[in-house]
């Protein structure tokens, strides 16, 4: 059985112990991060790109205009497609989006994965939890992870909820030092199967420093590739295999006609 593990965690724009975080990240192992409150203004994308590397997780990059959400990968899955969202706000208040990346584990159907942050203002999280299920719906099924600023009374949740269901623990995870609040969630739609939850080793002191939130995480089982979908595997295999002889017989070649130029350059008086 094929599963993926997918996490969410608030960073707090790096404002605890970025270090500390990283060991937390690096604890769970996730194949996805979704991330919220990652730096977003002027040098961010170095910040950023040098925290996915404390985590040793890869990032697309380029997370302007998400409202400070974005999504680390590990080598495990594939990265289909990346995209950042940003959304409506009034005026002076925080800067609000979401990231959107489609990823696929070897050999299976890819899923839409998106990291939320929504608003303090419990209208504004409405509005922008309708807005960004019609955004996340690109076919297949998909994972919302995220702080939502609201327990399950609120009216983004029960919008979330309306069409996917809870599969992250409710363990409170907020505040960091004594959570009290399940603030981080994460959804899927019906067709995903969440696997019971695994509890990780993480130093508490870690959990503290990281940030003012907990992570979550939940490990979703992927269904078996099809009949037709190992077939096309096993084509593309073949096809990969097919070009690569090519192109080591082309260089071998190369490397012979060059040898016997260079041989009859040396024996030329």
């Amino acid at each position: 059985m094929t599963t993926i593990r997918i996490a969410s965690y608030n960073t707090r724009d790096f404002l605890e112990d970025p270090y500390a975080a990283a060991r937390v990240v690096r604890a769970i192992d996730p194949d996805v991060l979704c991330l919220q409150e990652v730096p977003r203004r002027l040098f961010s994308p170095q910040r950023v790109a040098n925290f996915a590397r404390d985590c040793g997780m890869f990032w697309s990059g380029r997370h302007r205009g998400s409202g400070g959400t974005t999504i680390f990968t590990s080598l495990r899955v594939d990265v289909v497609e990346s995209r950042h969202h940003r959304l409506r706000v009034a005026r002076l208040q925080r800067t609000r989006g979401f990231a959107l990346a489609r990823v696929a584990a070897p050999g299976r159907e890819p899923i839409a994965v998106a990291s939320v942050h929504l608003s303090l203002d419990a209208h504004e999280r409405a509005e922008h939890a309708r807005v960004i299920l019609k955004s996340i719906n690109v076919g297949g099924e998909v994972v919302l992870a995220g702080d939502l600023n609201e327990g399950d009374s609120g009216e983004a949740w029960k919008a979330f909820a309306g069409v996917m269901r809870l599969v992250s623990p409710t363990t409170p995870t907020y505040p960091a030092s004594r959570p009290r609040r399940v603030l981080d969630v994460i959804f899927a739609s019906p067709g995903l199967r969440p696997l019971p939850h695994v509890d990780v080793a993480i130093p508490e002191a870690d959990l503290v420093a990281g940030s003012d939130h907990r992570p979550t995480w939940v490990d979703i089982a992927l269904d078996e590739p099809t009949a037709t979908q190992e077939r096309a595997e096993a084509a593309a295999e073949r096809a990969s295999a097919a070009v690569t002889e090519e192109m080591v017989s082309e260089a071998e070649a190369e490397s012979d006609v060059e040898a016997e130029t260079g041989a009859e350059a040396r024996t030329t008086p």
